[in-house]
């Protein structure tokens, strides 16, 4: 079995695409998935995340100071 992936921008046509797919007698299935999020919106989710770290200075000798800590 092969597959074939094709990407369409509009959504009329992808449906009409896939109806004239599911007409042919030598297609077994035929799904349409839709791409929500966008390069664009990734880079925004990640710089959205920046905030949790500002007043935090963390360094390798902070860190080094938290692993050999002796508690008392």
């Amino acid at each position: 079995m092969k597959q074939l992936i094709v990407q369409v921008v509009d959504t009329d046509k992808a449906e009409m695409l896939s109806k004239l797919l599911t007409a042919l007698d030598f297609v077994n299935s035929v799904e349409i998935q839709e791409q929500n999020q966008t390069k664009i919106d990734n880079e925004q989710d990640f710089f959205a995340l920046a905030g949790l770290w500002d007043n935090r200075t963390i360094t390798a000798e902070t860190i080094r100071q938290e692993a050999w800590r002796e508690d008392s």
